[in-house]
């Protein structure tokens, strides 16, 4: 597995900022919730995964590289 840089990891925390609201596009985890799952981010860790708190009540990270989300900028937007 490839980390990603520190320049990376500092863009991420900038675009996912603590309480910003996500939804699943896709997660490579059996245990993952179902595409379209809505969350909460909850920060973006040194690896750059993104640890988010699921609506459903999961709180599985996403995987930098490997699983995507899309922001929501408006829950109005859904």
């Amino acid at each position: 597995m490839r980390f990603p840089s520190k320049e990376i990891v500092e863009n991420l925390r900038k675009k996912y900022p603590v309480g910003t609201r996500v939804e699943l596009i896709f997660m490579d985890d059996i245990q993952a919730p179902a595409v379209g799952t809505k969350g909460t981010v909850r920060g973006v860790d040194d690896i750059g995964s993104i640890m988010v708190f699921w609506d459903n009540g999961s709180s599985l990270s996403l995987a930098y590289g490997v699983d995507s989300c899309r922001r929501i900028l408006d829950e109005s937007d859904d």
